[in-house]
């Protein structure tokens, strides 16, 4: 045992020998819940791996540790949120943070170990292996924040949505075959005079905005109901929780919308004219108008793409902000998003095309967005319809997406306007491709291709 322990280590100091180091002054953490593992080079000190608490004064002594150990970057795993306070920390004493992918580290073979796991990440992170993951900048991450608890607070209320309408089902009030929005200005205010006490539905179905679709006799024969007192709790509970849920989006939105205000401003073209088809009520959130907002800290408007509305556009800025300089070329930003294919090649064959399976959110905007394409008369339009037939509906959405993410990154990065191209331009443009490659083809099997020339008019 003694032996192949030697030969391990032999073999061990061969390939530390044999690899330059590239970061002579790099340092790896481990994270975790209650301690934070620290190495530093073993030339640095008398003991050069220790454990760290977790609370402020330990991370600054972490961070004051580093510094006398003449320590200039760091790297780390990013695990759950636990790496976000010593992040900040060891970023505002000066250090070079480097935030790594657990997947990638694991990816480099080597001897792993729990115990192992900090030296192990300040030897890689010495020979330069380790790609540090993409985080915006401290302002931008702000903004990230508020942004990402909206929509987690849109997901809460909209479970209580379902609460409403689960309890309006039992009570046998089929208010949603009559409204196409149930938690609408027609439905609220039908709920609220439900819960103050009113049965009669000819006076419930009075409530109703007057440009509700059904007629007053169906509004009459849905509100009918057997109203039971637990049904009753259970509508009323729901009902508060949604619009306490609904008062805290609105005030995460002014938060946004406070920090944005913050953000430097960024040259580039003049606010373009609002799409045609969208009134200027959709752009309006928390009394101001978002759309110019974007424009004018992301230097672009990019709800002039089709299929994008002033949320998703500020998603997409919140995520990555206007700058997309990290991502060297489109091709790189597509796959960063997930949404382009993941080649695994063996002996010269294909075995998978799939995507990689990431959590995104501006992949999920993207993707979001794509499915609203279904029937715009555009070429955007046309060729999401195009790929759905071709390679099936989340194929489809996915190529839909990766096109839409070209355009963002290109906007974003060169400042242009977006050229909106028409259907026919698109279907004419298509065409021609495919009696070129039509020609290409027959060409090849000695044959030719004719065009058949269209009929005059009048001509039968």
């Amino acid at each position: 045992m003694k032996k192949k322990a030697q030969k391990r280590s032999h073999k061990k100091e061969k390939i530390n020998a044999s690899m330059p180091v590239l970061r002579p002054d790099a340092a790896g953490i481990d994270i975790g819940h209650r301690e934070h593992g620290c190495a530093v080079p073993a030339d640095r000190g008398q003991q050069p791996v220790r454990a760290f608490g977790t609370f402020t004064q330990d991370l600054a002594e972490m961070a004051r540790w580093l510094k006398e150990c003449g320590i200039k970057t760091v790297a780390m795993e990013s695990t759950g949120v636990y790496w976000i306070p010593a992040f900040q920390i060891l970023e505002r004493h000066g250090f070079e943070v480097c935030l790594v992918n657990a997947r990638h580290v694991k990816n480099v073979s080597g001897r792993k170990t729990d115990i192992q796991d900090c030296p192990w990440l300040q030897r890689l992170h010495s020979f330069g292996l380790l790609n540090a993951s993409f985080r915006p900048p401290d302002h931008i991450c702000v903004l990230r924040s508020y942004l990402r608890y909206r929509d987690d607070l849109v997901g809460l209320r909209s479970m209580q949505s379902q609460h409403m309408q689960k309890a309006l089902q039992q009570m046998n009030v089929q208010l949603h075959q009559v409204l196409s929005d149930v938690t609408g200005l027609s439905g609220t205010r039908i709920i609220e005079a439900i819960l103050q006490g009113e049965r009669d539905p000819i006076k419930l179905a009075g409530l109703a905005d007057k440009r509700v679709r059904a007629s007053k006799a169906a509004l009459q024969k849905a509100l009918a109901g057997d109203y039971r007192p637990e049904h009753l709790f259970m509508l009323q509970t729901a009902f508060d929780l949604y619009q306490i849920y609904d008062q805290k989006i609105h005030l995460c939105d002014e938060q946004a919308l406070a920090q944005m205000a913050q953000l430097p401003t960024q040259e580039g073209q003049p606010l373009p004219e609002r799409k045609a088809c969208r009134k200027p009520i959709h752009d309006m959130v928390a009394g101001k108008d978002l759309r110019a907002e974007l424009h004018r800290w992301g230097g672009v408007d990019l709800t002039t793409i089709e299929g994008f509305g002033v949320q998703t556009a500020q998603v997409i800025l919140g995520e990555i902000g206007p700058d997309v300089s990290r991502w060297p070329s489109e091709k790189q930003f597509a796959s960063w998003l997930g949404l382009c294919p993941d080649h695994r090649i063996s002996g010269g064959q294909v075995l998978s095309r799939h995507t990689r399976r990431v959590v995104n959110k501006v992949s999920n905007a993207l993707r979001q967005a794509a499915v609203t394409l279904q029937k715009s008369q555009t070429a955007l339009g046309a060729f999401y319809r195009r790929m759905r037939g071709k390679l099936g509906a989340a194929a489809g959405v996915t190529a839909t997406a990766h096109k839409l993410a070209r355009l963002v990154y290109r906007l974003l990065k060169h400042g242009e306007l977006y050229v909106q191209q028409g259907l026919e331009e698109y279907e004419r443009k298509y065409r021609e491709r495919a009696v070129r490659h039509l020609k290409k083809a027959a060409a090849s099997m000695g044959l030719e291709v004719v065009e058949k020339q269209p009929l005059a008019s009048g001509v039968s």
